[in-house]
């Protein structure tokens, strides 16, 4: 009986085909411009660290200015100073410990075609590999010692690897940054945190970083960020770039993996020890305070899916039921047309369930035509956000299975909405009506 009905639903569409058109147009744009704005905001709340959400937190100390807060919505900084991280690195606490920032290198191979040109660098301790699961194709990551001491050498990216090297095993090979010899120590494969949650500070959606290099390499090379550096006070130490990793300025950011809740006891205990020792010292004059935040948690605080997404979610919403109520007239109108028609069906017999069923799947078929045009006019209100956007949104401007999955069954909802009213006013037809006008 379905499978009569779709035939009857199909003919029904093949007899008015404007009016159905319209119908299907009203679902499709509703479903294309609120999937479009549903699927940036899906994306954009997705927690790459999902499965690590109970061992892994950002850490931040309060050693801000006693007059001031670091701002109003946060009052502890999102990072920490140089001194401060160098002291946590001694910890023996955590499983994992990164500290690291955003810097970026001038890249070169000698005796090569290929230009020199510049990259984006994450200067990182060994750590970071293991506790953000990063895959590598060759090598490994380097020495402890590397995170303390200035060792020349590299871990590249898989895209890196193919663009100096061909994806040839290039560990053991030296890359030329800013004229520094370095040693390829390994090749990460395809890794796309999205959003780029290890650092929301410089752009949460941006590309991962081309290289990594040792975090022991500050002094030798004097490097600074090239993320977000704030302060609030130069200190004593002196000048020039000495003065400037024993200031105030806060801008490595900074992430431990404890395993269980002893080993998180253990390190808040461990921070509030150091925090104590450095009042005592004159530093950290505000009240103590710090935090160990998870990476949902971090998503939230950083607001990478900000306010103005998600009202944007429900303004789209709010556009498709528009077009739903559009669709529900145009339904109305189209299934009052065939009253005669219903009306003689139901004097030969044919009850109001039946009725009900056979318009409710022909709406149905609209929304799965509409479902169906509306998918195709999300990819195309995706493609023109990458495009506005010139690859700072290439990470969530995309739609996988389960946004097609979802807007198959938004279009469905959608129709049976629309269908539910027209249907059931034309199943409540009184068939003798039309009978006296045959």
């Amino acid at each position: 009986m379905i499978g009569y009905y779709i035939s009857l639903a199909l003919r029904s569409l093949r007899s008015t085909p404007i009016l159905s058109a319209l119908m299907v147009a009203a679902i499709a744009v509703g479903v294309g411009a609120s999937m479009t704005v549903l699927t940036l905001n899906y994306m954009m709340s997705q927690n790459a660290l999902e499965h690590k959400d109970d061992v892994l937190f950002a850490v931040q100390l309060d050693s801000w200015d006693v007059n001031k807060a670091y701002d109003n919505a946060n009052e502890i900084p999102w990072q920490l100073t140089y001194k401060d991280a160098q002291a946590l690195l001694r910890s023996d606490i955590p499983t994992h410990q990164v500290a690291m920032h955003r810097y970026g290198f001038t890249v070169e191979l000698e005796d090569s075609a290929i230009r020199p040109y510049t990259a984006d660098i994450r200067v990182t301790t060994r750590d970071f590999f293991s506790l953000f699961d990063v895959p590598f194709i060759y090598g490994g990551t380097w020495e402890k010692t590397a995170d303390g001491s200035p060792m020349q050498v590299v871990v590249l990216s898989k895209a890196t690897n193919e663009k100096l090297f061909s994806g040839e095993n290039s560990v053991g090979k030296t890359v030329v940054l800013n004229s520094q010899p370095f040693t390829v120590i390994g090749v990460i494969d395809t890794w796309e945190p999205s959003p780029k949650i290890y650092d929301v500070n410089n752009s949460s959606f941006a590309e991962v970083e081309s290289l990594f290099v040792p975090f022991g390499l500050h002094r030798k090379l004097e490097i600074y960020s090239w993320g977000n550096t704030n302060g609030w006070d130069s200190g004593e130490e002196g000048e020039g770039y000495e003065g400037f990793l024993q200031s105030e300025s806060v801008w490595i950011q900074f992430w431990v993996e404890l395993s269980d809740s002893e080993q998180k006891a253990g390190y808040e205990s461990f921070l509030t020890a150091y925090i104590q020792g450095q009042k005592d010292q004159g530093r950290f004059e505000r009240p103590l305070k710090f935090a160990l935040s998870k990476p949902s948690e971090w998503l939230v605080l950083n607001e990478v899916l900000s306010d103005d997404n998600r009202v944007l979610g429900w303004v789209s919403l709010a556009f498709l039921l528009v077009c739903v109520i559009n669709a529900v007239a145009l339904l109305l109108a189209k299934f009052l047309r065939k009253a005669p028609e219903a009306g003689v069906r139901r004097a030969l017999g044919a009850s109001r369930n039946a009725i009900f069923t056979q318009h409710l799947i022909e709406s149905s078929t609209i929304g799965i035509l509409g479902g169906i045009a509306g998918i195709l006019l999300a990819f195309m209100g995706i493609s023109g956000i990458r495009y506005l956007a010139m690859g700072q949104l290439d990470t969530v401007a995309r739609i996988d299975w389960v946004m097609v999955a979802a807007a198959i069954g938004l279009a469905l909802i959608a129709s049976l909405l629309a269908g539910l009213y027209p249907a059931w006013r034309i199943s409540r037809t009184n068939p003798s009506i039309y009978l006296k006008t045959q």
